[in-house]
């Protein structure tokens, strides 16, 4: 009529969940936060890609200068990823067109055609949200071509 059988303490069951809860927790947070950062670098990567994309378009029409465009471009960026202007490293490469044999550095210098390509880099280290080694020394960067109108 009655059982014979014995069930654990609640007790005795309780010091091993604390056992694997401490094995399996750091793992746990490590796999969320790897998630967390690498999400975040491919959203700043993203978002650095549309950046440079809107400095090609500023880069493309006449009478645009470098100064302007760089400065348009890092202050983009500090507004959508969320640091400071300084940390922001902007290129703007110019290739003539085949019909323009003299190259030209200058935006002011570009004619019809010249391949007006927009660089924008960011350190990592400096848009990351978990502070650590985790993916340090990485540098983003975001790129557009367009040609000059």
């Amino acid at each position: 009529m009655y059982s014979t059988t014995r069930h654990p303490a609640k007790s005795e069951r309780r010091g091993a969940a604390v056992v694997e809860v401490a094995l399996i927790l750091p793992l746990f947070l490590a796999v969320v936060f790897g998630i967390v950062e690498f999400g975040r670098a491919l959203m700043v990567g993203h978002l650095l890609t549309t950046s440079a994309r809107y400095g090609s378009r500023a880069a493309i029409i006449d009478g645009s200068t470098n100064a302007d465009v760089e400065q348009n471009v890092k202050s983009h960026v500090a507004s959508v990823v969320g640091v400071t202007e300084d940390l922001v490293t902007v290129a703007i490469n110019i290739t003539p067109a085949p019909s323009n044999p003299d190259p030209a550095g200058d935006l002011s210098l570009t004619k019809s055609n010249d391949l007006c390509e927009v660089v924008v880099q960011v350190q990592y280290s400096d848009v990351s949200y978990v502070a650590g080694k985790f993916l340090q020394g990485t540098t983003l960067t975001g790129k557009c071509s367009m040609r000059h109108e």
